[in-house]
């Protein structure tokens, strides 16, 4: 579709700056809010109505953190291509909301690695579910609005107010594209820690 109307985010960031302003920006529209973790409770305490994912997924967020995003129920909303019958039919069998937006930005690992804290410590700041869902969102960009950072919320609300119907498809594969090069930048960097970092 070349504009993808915006009525279901999820949003979870390690840096929150502008995030209060942005998802009040979307709450005005009408936009769902589904959140994670310290990313809720920002939300939440800029007094705005927003839906934890534990609700969503039915399960609780377990291994301190680890496995929150990671079900079907998050995935399958991102992944579903709205232009395929076949997609929107199972999630609606299955009773599974789609999204049309991942706001995502990923565990800062570069300042872990930096504090010259020990290997294990280092890896518990390796993001898994953040890069799962910001490589989704890319993927299915036809059908969503990836947003890997922060500078980009300003361009989006322009999108919106200038396009009634929506993001444009021209910016939704811009910012897949930036994704996809940020997630390999991040992988990157995190291999080259591994490889030389004591054990």
């Amino acid at each position: 579709m070349d504009f993808l109307p915006i009525k279901r985010a999820i949003l979870s960031v390690t840096d929150k700056s502008g995030l209060a302003d942005f998802a009040s920006f979307l709450t005005e529209r009408g936009v769902e809010l589904v959140s994670t973790g310290g990313t809720h409770k920002k939300l939440v305490a800029a007094g705005l109505k927003v839906t934890s994912v534990s609700d969503v997924t039915g399960f609780p967020e377990i291994m301190g953190g680890r496995v929150k995003t990671l079900h079907p129920r998050i995935h399958a909303g991102i992944l579903a291509d709205k232009d395929n019958p076949g997609h929107m039919l199972t999630l609606d069998e299955l009773r599974i909301q789609s999204f049309d937006m991942v706001c995502v930005n990923l565990y800062n690992f570069a300042d872990a690695a930096a504090k010259g804290v020990d290997l294990r410590a280092a890896v518990e700041e390796i993001d898994i579910g953040g890069p799962c869902m910001l490589r989704a969102a890319a993927k299915n960009f036809h059908s969503m609005l990836v947003v890997p950072d922060p500078s980009y919320y300003p361009r989006i609300q322009a999108d919106l107010e200038a396009n009634p119907g929506g993001v444009s498809l021209a910016l939704r594969r811009e910012l897949a594209a930036e994704t996809f090069a940020r997630v390999s930048a991040y992988d990157g960097m995190i291999a080259k820690y591994l490889a030389s970092a004591p054990l």
